[in-house]
């Protein structure tokens, strides 16, 4: 489901401008692309702070209502303040929604207390927590899990074993990056090996 952002046109540009519309408790913002001028905007600051509690923002479809009409957008940037990590200025990306967007879309991991090679001692190494994807914005993913029951001692997750949604391809180098494994020995192999070395051993006289 989109969210509707409501914007007005900000006409004066530069740092006293946007100053002056923050210190209205309103944010600066920019929407851009779609080979159309970018168009400068003003947000409400409680508004949009209110929204920054909803997660996955990046992947979501915003209809960023202005006096001329609707912008379809994503988000791609937020600028905060150093000292106050107040919002102090947001650029959104105009999108044709029939067409395929590029998102980075966060990694989650299931049943990480029932995991077989985790029980077995092994140890997990969750290396890249975040998957390129490509497909429509209506049919992208908030995130991707990646269900570690069944894997083993030495298992690797690769981006070609993710369950993604109808529609939803990998992006870019993402097919062998190993977003997850599993390290260690098996249990078998530690227990043998001072039996095997006690049968390699010459006999005492």
């Amino acid at each position: 489901m989109a969210i509707e952002l409501n914007a007005e046109f900000r006409n004066v540009a530069g740092k006293g401008a946007a100053r002056a519309i923050r210190k209205n408790q309103n944010i600066p913002a920019v929407i851009y692309g779609e080979k159309k001028e970018p168009t400068a905007i003003v947000l409400n600051m409680r508004d949009f702070e209110m929204l920054l509690k909803r997660p996955s923002l990046r992947t979501k479809l915003f209809q960023i209502k202005t006096p001329k009409g609707t912008e379809d957008a994503m988000l791609m940037d937020i600028q905060y303040h150093p000292v106050s990590d107040r919002v102090i200025h947001v650029d959104f990306k105009r999108i044709d929604v029939k067409s395929p967007v590029a998102v980075s879309v966060p990694l989650e991991l299931a049943n990480i207390d029932t995991s077989r090679g985790l029980k077995m001692g092994g140890v997990l190494n969750f290396a890249v927590r975040k998957v390129a994807l490509r497909g429509l914005v209506h049919d992208m993913p908030e995130k991707v899990v990646i269900d570690l029951t069944n894997l083993n001692i030495g298992d690797v997750v690769h981006g070609t074993d993710l369950v993604l949604p109808k529609g939803i391809e990998l992006g870019l180098h993402q097919a062998e990056l190993a977003f997850v494994t599993i390290g260690g020995k098996m249990p078998d192999e530690t227990d043998n090996k001072p039996a095997a070395a006690a049968a390699a051993a010459p006999a005492k006289k």
